[in-house]
Parts: C-alpha cells; structure tokens; sequence
C-alpha cells in the first residue's frame, strides 16, 4: 500500500520535471537562435537559466511543481514553437484557450519578451564588467 502510495504522489511530479524541462529546452533553442546571444558572445544556456527563472515568477502557480504552473510551462512551450506549427492558427486557438483569453496570450507573451530582455541586459552589462581593464591603484 505504501509503495503505491508513493508512486501515485512521485508520478505527477515526474511529469512536472518533464513540462519545466521541455520548457527550458525550448528557451535554449530559442536562444541559440538569437542573434544578440551570438554577437555579444553570451552563453546560450546561462541566458536560457535566467529567462526560465525571470519568466517563471510572473506564472500562475504558488511553486515550480504546482499544477497550474505545469499546465503554464506547456503553453509557454507551445507559444515559443508557434512560428514551426505545422497549423498555426489552431495553435493560436488553443493557446487563447490555455491562457484564457488573447489578453492572458498576450500577458505572456509581453513576460516572456521582458523576460529576454531584462536577463539580456544583465548579461551584457556582466559580460561589460569582465572584459573592463582594471585601473591601476595609485600609490598615495
């Protein structure tokens, strides 16, 4: 009894790691796909750890294992592959749908974009800091 127990409470979280997982993979392809990652010499995956963070604040859902943020991380997975749909206009259908209106499509989408930016941001101005050359202390 206990064994099955355990396996009816450990199952959803195993596909809760698989939905943030194929968001995040998701998020990497996209930003290997980016332009300004490449000429600011970012690294992709660094870049794709602070979206998927950044982004996930602003989800539904109290924890990363929650239901609703699960279901979130599947229809962000969904919006970010839209442009390769085999039909892209049933896939904007069920998106309006999942995010419950073309507002929520659009919330999320605007958190998704900030997102990318802010973490862009950060990244170029840490990446500024590095490559700054260190003043010499001046003897007083």
């Amino acid at each position: 009894m206990k064994k099955i127990l355990f396996i009816a409470l450990t199952l959803p979280l195993l596909a809760g790691c698989q939905d943030k997982t194929q968001y995040e993979q998701t998020v990497l392809e996209q930003m290997q796909k980016e332009q300004d990652i490449t000429d600011y010499k970012l690294d992709p995956e660094r870049m794709t750890s602070c979206v998927v963070e950044l982004s996930s604040k602003n989800m539904p859902g109290v924890f990363t294992y929650d239901p609703k943020r699960l279901e979130t991380f599947r229809s962000y997975s969904k919006m970010l592959t839209l442009k390769t749909a085999e039909h892209p206009e049933q896939v904007m259908a069920e998106l309006r749908t999942e995010f419950g209106s073309a507002k929520g499509l659009a919330d999320a989408h605007r958190n998704y974009t900030e997102s990318v930016m802010n973490c862009l941001s950060a990244l170029i101005m840490e990446s500024e800091e590095q490559n700054k050359p260190k003043e010499p202390k001046e003897a007083a």
